[in-house]
């Protein structure tokens, strides 16, 4: 029996189909049995097979697919010159700024003390520096309760040292009192040496005085008041000296010696000490506001009236006292140029006492170059040519006497010192200085 069936075509084998031919060769009904074909024959062609059609064998369920993972893409950052995090590496170089500090209007007020402007700020991405000084308020880690560093009182109610600088602040005042009724009760009885050697040793004793008051309490300067104490010797001595002066060249002169007008003298030492305490009140209260204030524009708008409260209760104090010095002494004079005097020395001291001796320094030497120039002017105005140079003094002394030339120059530039101290103190930076014995 053969391995294949018998097909029509003369016994000759023709390979299988593949699985892809549409059509087949035709085979015998007789070839095929009744049951199922045999394996390995294919089905003839127009041929039914006798059972029912085997169901094709289910193919396997296909795992769900695993999305291919989307590849992370980097944001581009730009490349960087500077650190990484420049205001890290600010918060390491203000380290002990930051650690204690109290609040970020402190830390403000010290950036600001190292020259960071608003400008700065920008470069740390800030839009001013009290914003920086939040964030690193906000990053600098808290300090242990054990190891917090001891931060110095702020100004306040010290019985013990504002007793010791009111006294000091007092003994200026009393010197020149000393001298000058020394010098009414022994009138007539003194000779012109004796005299002067009473007005020198008084004169000395008041200065060292002034010494010893300066150098603490709330007029004390921490970084000096530079050449400001050269020009406030010239403002004293020409208030004292400087009208009869102006009023004897005016008039042709100078003629022999000048007589002198102690009483600006007396008033204004007198007002060492009202000029201590309103100094005193003026820091106690921009403290208070320091502390108390949420931004640096709050704490501005809130520190220019009390500079303004400052010097309205200096003057208020000034002007009893350098009429009753006028007075005491026998002037009849008004004393305009020796109160606009005692507010310039005053607005000087106060902002060097705050750590800006400069602009102080400056509006003295202004003064004191007006002072120079009018007696300078009148006797240029005496050369050919150059009349017109005096003019302007001549004018001026005859609408105001003599005392008007001293008055225009110390009052335009205390002007311009107050306005200048209300930009400058308007700053937390200028608060940060301590004040002993404040």
């Amino acid at each position: 029996m053969r391995d294949h069936p018998i097909r029509p075509d003369h016994g000759e084998d023709h390979p299988m189909p593949r699985p892809e031919d549409t059509t087949a060769p035709a085979a015998p009904a007789s070839a095929a049995p009744s049951g199922d074909p045999v394996a390995g024959d294919a089905p003839l062609a127009g041929v039914a097979p006798a059972g029912p059609p085997a169901s094709p064998a289910p193919l396997p369920a296909r795992p769900a697919e695993i999305p291919p993972r989307a590849p992370q893409r980097r944001p581009a950052t730009p490349a960087r010159r500077g650190p990484a995090d420049p205001v890290k590496s600010l918060m390491h170089h203000h380290r002990d700024l930051c650690e204690r500090a109290v609040s970020p209007l402190e830390i403000a007020a010290g950036l600001e003390a190292h020259g960071l402007t608003d400008r700065t700020a920008a470069r740390y991405r800030h839009r001013d520096v009290f914003a920086l000084a939040e964030e690193l308020y906000a990053r600098t880690p808290a300090r242990p309760a054990g190891s917090a560093v001891a931060v110095p009182p702020p100004p306040g109610p010290d019985t013990e040292a504002r007793a010791g600088w009111t006294l000091l602040a007092l003994l200026p005042g009393a010197a020149c009192l000393a001298t000058a009724g020394l010098l009414l009760v022994t009138e007539g009885a003194l000779g012109g040496g004796a005299r002067a050697t009473v007005i020198v040793t008084g004169a000395l004793l008041a200065c060292l005085a002034l010494r010893f008051c300066l150098a603490r309490g709330p007029l004390r300067a921490p970084e000096g008041a530079g050449r400001a104490g050269m020009y406030a010797c010239w403002l004293l001595s020409f208030a004292v000296y400087g009208e009869e002066l102006i009023a004897q060249v005016v008039s042709g002169g100078p003629d022999g010696p000048w007589e002198a007008a102690p009483a600006p003298l007396l008033g204004l030492t007198a007002a060492v000490a009202p000029a201590a305490w309103c100094a005193h009140f003026f820091t106690v209260q921009a403290h208070r506001k320091l502390t108390g204030s949420r931004a640096l524009e709050e704490f501005g708008a809130g520190v220019r009236p009390l500079l303004l409260a400052a010097v309205v209760l200096f003057l208020c104090a000034l002007l009893p006292l350098l009429f009753l010095a006028d007075l005491g002494l026998g002037g009849t004079g008004t004393p305009v140029s020796a109160a606009a005097l005692g507010v310039l020395l005053f607005l000087a001291r106060l902002l060097a006492a705050h750590g800006l001796p400069e602009p102080g320094a400056v509006a003295l030497a202004a003064a004191c170059a007006v002072e120079a120039a009018a007696p300078a002017l009148v006797l240029a105005g005496r050369l050919p040519g150059l009349e017109p140079l005096a003019r302007p003094v001549h004018a001026l002394v005859a609408a105001g006497g003599p005392g008007a030339v001293p008055a225009l120059a110390c009052g335009a530039a205390a002007l311009g010192l107050l306005l200048h101290a209300s930009a400058a103190l308007s700053r937390a930076s200028a608060h940060t200085h301590p004040h002993t014995g404040a």
